[in-house]
């Protein structure tokens, strides 16, 4: 089982690309500002048929080539541990609010099944309506509507369109990858 060693947020979620690598595409501020201003959007927000048992979802184009979600969360819903297969997105609360469950910690992406998670990686942040963060290629989260009576409604971009998920379990201080899904099945 290998261990992953604790980094700095800045550190593990930076905007600038490693050395040598061009990135193409909008920026994790722009990303950012499209979530924010589309969840801001009440008409668009209205149009998203919201249902009592499960998450419900509306693709949209984002700038720059970059997808975007437009996601219903009913009350005690989430995803699940899982990253975004080395995309970089942002997403931004339109109604209720999500709470996100995140990793300070830059992940291996291959050549794994379980690993032991340092102490102190942990973060917690709570988004209301309007509120947002971006997030680089190597984030590992997971969002949860812990309201028990009231639906949430987000926007989530990501650029490259995401090529896959990787989904996990975690117990405690391990993560083990779970699945690896295609866009074929969220389409």
């Amino acid at each position: 089982m290998a261990t992953v060693l604790s980094v700095s947020e800045r550190a593990a979620e930076s905007a600038a690309p490693p050395d040598g690598v061009t990135r193409t595409g909008p920026t994790l501020g722009e990303l950012l500002d499209f979530a924010r201003r589309t969840a801001s959007d009440s008409e668009l927000v209205a149009t998203l048929p919201l249902d009592p048992e499960g998450r419900t979802w509306i693709r949209l184009d984002g700038p720059g080539g970059s997808e975007a979600w437009l996601i219903g969360w009913p009350p005690g819903t989430g995803t699940g541990w899982h990253d975004h297969g080395g995309s970089r997105g942002a997403f931004a609360t339109a109604d209720g609010e999500l709470t996100e469950q995140s990793l300070a910690a830059q992940l291996p992406t291959e050549g794994w099944r379980t690993l032991e998670l340092a102490d102190g990686i942990d973060r917690e942040r709570r988004l209301g309506a309007g509120q947002g963060r971006a997030f680089g290629p190597h984030h590992v989260h997971q969002v949860v509507n812990f309201s028990a009576e009231a639906h949430a409604v987000s926007v989530h971009v990501y650029h490259p369109p995401l090529p896959l998920i990787r989904r996990y379990s975690r117990t405690g201080p391990v993560l083990r990858l779970e699945t690896v899904e295609r866009p074929e099945a969220w389409t």
